[in-house]
């Protein structure tokens, strides 16, 4: 019995590690793990093995199994690229579309999102390609601008969603702002013509809501859900952005929250029976820009424009704490009840308690080396992912992964 035991233990094991998608399965950037490093030693977790050669832009990573998937520019070409988690060698590449110039950095913003045997990227001008996840072979792809969109001024940053056999993405414009493909085939299921924002930069959800599947994202102009099933709106309430609408929503028993920088703060509605909007707090208290927001428990993380590092409660809107002088604006995720903090001017990684009763941390590093290839006007902006005990940080081609496995 032991026998046939082993090998069911060791794929919940994996299942569980994995991390197929940008801010993981569920999208919330909360890890399942346990297990993992509640302190730090001085100077930070042990350095695994560093890549030097994962391409440029921003993109993050999808871990599943031993592989790592991301994306990267290496000259003219954006690439989707494979690496062994275990030796951080490269696996394979692939052609996902021509290079995305701008003035903040050349290259990818999306991270791949993995699915069983295949992988979905889409590049910075808005190609969806369908790769195999063995070998990165191209099975096909489909063009954002062919379908109404316009690439917006960042680029194309989503990454794409699977939900049941379709892949949607947000190509935005008057044929609709979501669309749907066959996640086999890359034909076309269904767009949403009756919600036409333009594309900005965040990523759909998907949640069960008034007994139906919702696909909730986020633009310029609004915030709303669709019905999974055939792109009609649902509901809808006004977000009015400025410059750039970034963070992923979060929803939580019929609750959503959004939040965006640039002065516009946060914002949470309540879908209620029928799918009728009612507004329930508005203000710049959560003011994040593209580093992201977390709820654990009835607590969201995240850093705000005006007051840093900010805990407020989801269902009222009230600050709990904020810290500005111990860590700069940055990106986080959660792990084991812990937060990974990466502060974009330094490349500084710092782990603290997820707590409403105040920062308290437990150690920190900063990332070296670090790429003498960024953009003047970049930073350290791929967000941090622990996946397999491991902490994943990236800043441009160089791509570490740090034990904080606890073992």
């Amino acid at each position: 019995m032991k026998h046939f035991l082993l090998p069911l233990l060791l794929a919940a094991s994996v299942q569980a590690a994995d991390w197929p998608t940008f801010r993981g399965a569920d999208r919330t950037d909360v890890s399942k793990e346990t297990g993992l490093l509640k302190k730090w030693p001085s100077g930070g977790p042990k350095q695994l093995w560093l890549n030097q050669d994962a391409g440029l832009g921003y993109s993050g990573y999808s871990i599943v199994g031993a592989t790592l998937y991301t994306m990267g520019a290496r000259d003219a070409v954006e690439y989707v690229i494979a690496i062994d988690t275990a030796t951080g060698k490269e696996k394979w590449s692939a052609e996902a579309g021509a290079l995305l110039t701008n003035g903040w950095g050349d290259g990818p913003r999306s991270t791949p999102t993995v699915d069983g045997d295949k992988v979905y990227a889409l590049s910075g001008k808005g190609l969806l390609v369908c790769l195999t996840a063995a070998d990165g072979k191209e099975l096909w792809r489909a063009s954002m601008t062919e379908i109404g969109g316009k690439v917006p001024g960042w680029g194309y940053c989503e990454s794409p969603l699977i939900e049941g056999a379709h892949v949607i993405v947000t190509p935005g414009g008057a044929q609709g702002a979501l669309a749907a493909f066959d996640k086999a085939t890359g034909k076309p299921a269904w767009q949403s013509a009756d919600w036409t924002d333009g594309a900005q930069y965040a990523s759909i959800i998907a949640v069960d809501l008034n007994d139906t599947r919702q696909l909730i994202q986020l633009t310029m102009q609004s915030i709303a859900g669709v019905n999974a099933a055939d792109g009609k709106l649902l509901w809808r309430s006004d977000f009015p952005g400025k410059t750039a609408v970034i963070p992923t929503p979060i929803f939580s028993a019929g609750q959503v929250f959004v939040t965006a920088g640039y002065g516009v703060g946060c914002k949470s509605v309540k879908i209620g029976p029928g799918n009728s909007v009612e507004e329930l707090y508005a203000s710049t208290d959560m003011e994040n820009h593209h580093g992201g927001v977390i709820l654990v428990g009835s607590h969201l993380y995240g850093h705000s424009g005006k007051a840093g590092w900010t805990c407020m409660d989801l269902k009222t809107g009230a600050v709990k704490w904020q810290e500005k002088k111990a860590l700069g604006k940055g990106a986080i995720h959660c792990a084991d009840g812990m937060l990974y903090l990466l502060e974009e001017k330094t490349g500084t990684a710092v782990l603290i308690e997820a707590s409403p009763e105040g920062w308290k941390e437990h150690g920190r590093f900063t990332l070296s080396p670090q790429t003498t290839q960024r953009n003047p006007k970049g930073m350290v902006w791929t967000h941090p992912v622990v996946s397999g005990g491991r902490l994943y940080l990236r800043d441009q081609e160089l791509l570490f992964s740090y034990d904080v496995s606890g073992k």
